[in-house]
């Protein structure tokens, strides 16, 4: 999104996120002031800049917990219709989020 320069209104900082079967929108109110490109007012540029930059793992955050969410849903709907995890879906959730060497013996 780009910024607007008129002060009365809301920046936001946004992601969408879309599949055949679920969407989610994801949104951050900005509260600096984002730079007018024409000056260059070090200060605002980088209150801005900061702002965005410890937004962007917030809203990270917010789509993992969602699609968590979503994992954990279909997981479990799954489940009740009895299909279970092959054994190579289950070593991959087992071992997720953790390097693993494989060995080429």
């Amino acid at each position: 999104m780009a910024p607007s320069t008129d002060p009365s209104r809301t920046n936001t900082f946004s992601a969408a996120y879309s599949s055949p079967q679920l969407n989610g929108t994801f949104e951050h109110t900005i509260h600096s002031t984002p730079p007018n490109p024409s000056q260059q007012d070090v200060k605002t540029k980088v209150a801005y800049l900061s702002e965005l930059r410890k937004l962007v793992p917030e809203l990270q955050n917010d789509i993992n917990v969602f699609l968590t969410q979503q994992m954990e849903e279909d997981k479990k709907a799954a489940e009740a219709q009895g299909r279970q995890l092959s054994e190579k879906e289950a070593k991959e959730e087992e071992n997720y989020g953790e390097e693993v060497v494989e060995d080429d013996a």
